[in-house]
């Protein structure tokens, strides 16, 4: 028995050596087998041949079933229960962003604004044929996981940088296709970990759409806000001037310096820029004005004033983060945080191209939104917090200081 299971083992070491393309799948089938195996046990309170007072019900047989994983297609033996109700945990093939990207789908052919190519991928994505009300039934499972974490109550005792972008999507509403607005909030907490607050998809990017999306966050708990970074949304500004009093604002640089590189030609894009840049160097308020005058002045004697005016008029405006610690402020200055989730939900709804609804949108960002999050909150931690209070330390020496030398006779 004992030269059995040498050659045995002699055998699986020999496959490992090789590289043998099916091994992996086979320790990951016996695997898997032994967890269905555990979970129905779990379910009816006994293992196998078990006699126990806590047995809930009794097995009888198996179904077979197909699992496709990285490592190949995995057979399966499926415990069943005479009173059918178990059910395996294992075959919820997809993450929240998967099952919404194909409900999206789905939806798209139910609804009819799909192509045959339409119910091609998704019954290949389910692996079976659908219809209206497994659209529905499985879309009312997953918004109500989704609704509950857009609803939670925020529970850190601060969110000191609150990040504010909106993007915009194709939904078909009352047999028109309209553009709607997917509105994202993220924050970074007192802990220095970030964390998406909130999602929602708008009719139209107004301040009446910010004021009731603000409100909603204080009433889940957001408190603490000392600077809110976003474009130069009118509506915007004018909802944190409403809600986050005291609050600073900063307007996005990358956003800004867009706008302003597109008031000249291409030949002068990178001149320009270089000056913005080097405006947004500066270690301090006053040295970045400085040279922001010197910048005004030199596009003026080229022959762009409107290059000089929107600098002299709006160029403060980017400046708000050099009140901020220094280790803090190439992450503070722009949204470009957001930009990967923008990325993905970009990736995603270029594959669904017009939404059947606004409810399938908002069903996908917030499940990308969602795993963003989790992601972001099981990382590392994103910026030192300890050093805001150092740095407002800092502050008011130097203004105790100054305040010292002018009393001074």
């Amino acid at each position: 028995m004992t030269n059995d299971h040498r050659r045995l083992d002699e055998q699986m070491a020999q496959e490992v050596l090789l590289d043998d393309p099916s091994f992996l799948r086979e320790i990951v089938e016996r695997v898997v087998q032994q967890i269905l195996e555990a979970e129905m046990s779990e379910h009816i309170g006994a293992a196998p041949y078990e006699r126990t007072d806590k047995r809930t019900g009794q097995r009888n047989g198996y179904k077979p079933r197909t699992l496709r994983t990285r490592v190949g297609t995995l057979n399966l033996l499926v415990p069943q229960d005479r009173e059918g109700t178990f059910s395996t945990r294992l075959f919820a093939r997809y993450q929240r962003n998967e099952k919404a990207l194909v409900l999206a789908l789905m939806q798209m052919y139910v609804e009819g604004v799909s192509t045959r190519k339409v119910k091609d991928v998704t019954e290949e994505l389910c692996g079976t044929s659908f219809s209206k009300s497994l659209v529905s039934g499985l879309a009312t499972r997953l918004d109500a996981e989704l609704e509950a974490w857009r609803s939670r109550p925020l529970e850190a005792e601060g969110y000191p940088y609150l990040f504010v972008d909106a993007r915009y999507e194709k939904v078909r509403m009352d047999a028109r296709v309209v553009s709607q607005g997917v509105l994202l909030v993220s924050a970074v907490r007192d802990d220095g970990m970030r964390e998406i607050l909130g999602v929602e998809v708008a009719d139209t990017e107004s301040e009446a759409t910010y004021q009731e999306l603000f409100r909603s966050l204080k009433a889940r708990g957001l408190k603490g806000v000392e600077l809110v970074v976003s474009d130069d949304h009118e509506g915007l500004k004018s909802a944190v001037c409403r809600h986050f009093q005291g609050a600073a604002h900063q307007r996005c640089q990358v956003h800004y310096m867009s706008n302003l590189l597109g008031m000249v030609g291409r030949a002068k894009r990178k001149e320009l820029g270089s000056d913005l840049r080097a405006i947004f160097a500066a270690p301090a308020r006053e040295q970045a004005l400085r040279i922001a005058s010197s910048v005004a002045h030199k596009w003026r004697q080229k022959g762009h004033e409107k290059v000089q005016e929107h600098v002299e008029e709006h160029i403060e405006e980017c400046l708000s983060c050099l009140a901020f610690p220094e280790s803090h402020r190439r992450r503070i200055r722009t949204t470009n945080g957001l930009e990967r989730l923008n990325q993905e939900i970009k990736r995603r709804s270029r594959v669904v191209r017009i939404f059947p609804n606004r409810e399938s949108c908002l069903r996908l960002v917030t499940a990308l939104a969602m795993e963003q999050s989790e992601e972001w909150i099981t990382g590392r931690r994103y910026l030192d917090m300890e050093e805001i209070g150092e740095h407002r330390r800092t502050e008011e020496l130097v203004v105790e200081s100054e305040e010292a030398m002018i009393m001074k006779p």
